[in-house]
Parts: structure tokens; sequence; C-alpha cells
């Protein structure tokens, strides 16, 4: 079996396979290893669909066999451990590998330990999260007779920072329409100070919570759950714990007068909850992360803060963004930059990303707006939405749902896994 690669790749997920196959697309002669132990590869930005009804789950999963590009060796093994000074990765069953580069992409891990009670909830059936089991946040929203439906968020960084809000929305739009036999709140409460960091996005949504008459609980962390009796308790936050969401003003304003330590008690009748998010225990454990446990890299270059030959992106990289597929289709191009330069060159490559994600905020069923930004938090609209008729993107906008249920999959599957640039 071969132990050495010019580029070892840890994760078959959106980055990993998407930096494989531009770099073959570049330069067809690089030697390519991916670690990856699962055999499915899924699409997970449309589990929000899924959640609501609105897409069939099974068309979000695709075989790991299917997505890996032709001319990479797929190393069906977990990484366990780094020895970077000697350019090893350790993994379960297939030993040592070494390597020329390392691009680390592992994604992140459900951490619902962090939250007393989220783990046994979350098995018993009396909570839901489109992040573990959309199908079943589906079934809960169509069961649904009435009471508290409670949506929330943890203070930790999470996969796409909106999709908590995403889920509440078209649950309040199914609410509407299909009137539950009880009286019915619905509820978003989240650590954050805002409902979104990007003002003209801001605008738009605070409209959309107006509209369907939603509670809206700023500052509000979830500690513990009670699943025998249906109560989820909140801490009130301080500004510095808010890293849910990024670009937030954080900004408490006036004192409030609960007690920092003080809980709050909140019945629920549904409650859905995005676990909290931490990078892979093996990640954690090694030399390559920051104080906060993810993996410690430049912010424009990607590259490794202390080891120049390792690179890392997607949702485990140390990066003041949304952590989302399309910051990882701008991230790509940087690294494969940066890596076929260094093998011809021995020097960095020019390409730096600038914190680019956008986040596609489904405001109800056929309606959608499309949050773009950057690090410094500015809305950055891509031109081409004009070519669709979208002028304004901050808008609700049915084309934008459209684009979100049929194009984005569709850019997915035929030019993001296949390695073009788009």
């Amino acid at each position: 079996m071969k132990t050495h690669y010019q580029v070892l790749i840890i994760g078959g997920g959106t980055a990993g396979i998407m930096t494989a196959a531009q770099l073959l697309k570049k330069q067809s002669s690089i030697d390519i290893g991916i670690i990856e132990p699962s055999e499915t590869h899924y699409y997970q930005p449309a589990w929000t669909l899924v959640g609501a009804g609105a897409y069939d789950f099974g068309k979000t999963a695709r075989t790991m066999a299917s997505v890996m590009p032709t001319g990479v060796d797929w190393i069906k093994d977990y990484a366990i451990s780094f020895d970077p000074d000697n350019n090893t990765v350790s993994t379960k069953s297939s030993g040592d590998l070494t390597y020329d580069y390392l691009v680390v992409a592992p994604g992140l891990v459900m951490a619902p330990h962090l939250i007393e009670g989220l783990t046994e909830a979350l098995e018993n059936g009396t909570v839901c999260s489109n992040y573990t089991n959309p199908q079943k946040t589906w079934e809960t929203i169509k069961n649904f007779k009435g009471g508290n439906a409670i949506f929330t968020q943890p203070t930790t960084p999470i996969k796409c920072g909106g999709a908590p809000q995403k889920i509440a929305y078209l649950a309040a739009d199914y609410f509407k329409k299909n009137k539950p036999s009880k009286p019915t709140n619905v509820v978003f409460a989240t650590p954050g100070s805002v409902i979104f960091g990007v003002q003209p996005i801001r605008e738009t949504l605070m409209k959309v919570v107006g509209r369907y008459g939603i509670h809206f609980k700023p500052f509000y962390s979830p500690v513990k759950i009670d699943s025998e009796n249906k109560v989820v308790y909140f801490k009130h936050t301080d500004p510095n714990e808010n890293l849910c969401m990024v670009n937030e003003d954080n900004v408490l304003g006036e004192k409030s007068s609960l007690a920092i330590d003080e809980l709050i008690e909140m019945p629920f009748d549904m409650l859905h909850i995005a676990p909290p998010q931490t990078a892979p225990k093996f990640i954690q454990d090694s030399v390559l992360v920051n104080e906060a446990g993810w993996l410690d890299v430049d912010h424009n270059s990607l590259q490794h803060n202390t080891y120049a030959n390792i690179f890392g992106l997607g949702d485990v990289a140390a990066l003041p963004t949304a952590k989302t597929g399309a910051a990882v289709r701008k991230q790509v191009p940087v690294v494969v930059d940066n890596i076929l330069l260094l093998i011809k060159h021995n020097q960095k490559g020019t390409k730096s990303y600038n914190g680019y994600s956008s986040c596609p905020l489904v405001t109800g069923y056929g309606k959608m707006t499309l949050a773009e930004f950057d690090y410094s938090g500015s809305f950055t609209p891509d031109p081409k939405l004009k070519r669709m008729l979208v002028f304004d993107s901050a808008k609700e906008h049915w084309r934008l749902w459209m684009l979100k249920k049929y194009g984005l999959p569709y850019l997915y599957w035929n030019k993001m896994m296949k390695g073009q640039e788009v």
C-alpha cells in the first residue's frame, strides 16, 4: 500500500473534494490521496428545505465513490493524529501516511453534550434539529398541534449561522397556512445581539419576524434542556459570548436588569435547535489549532500559521466568517493556487481570500433573500444575480427560492464537485 502523497487531503466533504478536483484540473499529474471514512457524501444546504417538507432527503445524498475525482487515491480511513514536524498523518487502520503538502478539511462535528440534556433530548424524540435529522424536523412541524414552538442556537460557531432562523420562518409560514388547533407562539432565541449582522439583510429579516409575529429573543443562550418536562433553560449572555453568528454588533446597549447567571425557563411544545459544534477531536488535540480549538490558518492565504506546507479550509478553519459551502467555493482556488506555485516555484500564489461567504435565507415557502458578505461585514451581492432579474438580493424574491431549490444543487453536483470554478 502507498504511504506517501504529494498532496494529502483530510476530508471528503465539499472542501476536500473541490480542492482535489481543481488541483487535478490544473495539473493532472499531481499525486493526491484523500482520507475519508464515509461512504456517503451529502449536500447539506438542502437540509433546511427537507426540514420543511420542500425537498427530498434522498436527493441530498450520493455515494462518496461517485464524487471522488478520478485519479485520486481514496483512503477509506480515519485520520487520528498529526506529526507535522515529520510531515506525517496517522490513521486508524492504514498506519502512517506522509506528504509534501497537507490540506486539512475534515469539517466540524456536532457536540450536543455541551448543552445539558441535549444528547438525551435528541435521542428520545422531544427535540428536533435540521443539523442531525431534517426528516424528523418535518415530521415534528407537520404534527405540531400548537403551543410554544421554539427555535434556538448555541454560542459556539455553527455551520451556516442563518440556518436556525430559516427553519423558524418556514415553520411559521407552515403554521400560518395550516392553522394548528391550539394558539401558537413561535420564538426565535439567539445568543446574538441582532437577527443578522449584515444591515440590509437585517432590515428585511426584522420585517419577516414582524409578518409572522415571531417573538425574537436576542442574548438568549440555551444551557439546559429538560426533555421530560419539555422546558428549555436559557442564560442571558454577555456580549463577549456572542460567537454564534459572525459580523454582529455585539453591543448590549443599556445594561439588562436580568442577572447574567439567572436562568430563564421556557416551556416548549416543539423545540428546534442547532447543537453546539466544534472541530473534530483529533484536530482539537493537535498542535495545529488556535486557542479556541479551530485550525490556525492565515485568514487570506489559508496557509497554516506555523507549518508552511499545511493548508486548511472549510468549516474546520479558524476564519472570522460564516461556515458555508459558498465560503468554501471562494477558498478552494486560493489553496489550489498556493499549492501549485509552491510545487513549481517554491513560492505562494497571489490569490487572497477576502472572507466571502453567503447565506441563502429562506423566509417562507417560495421566498428567499441572499446574504453575501466578506470579512468586513459589507453586503457584497453577486452582479450575476441581475441576469436572474434579481436587482436587490437583500429583499425577498421567488427567483432566489428557485436558485436555492434548483440552481444551487445543480451547480454543486455538476460544477463544484467536478472542479470547475463557479
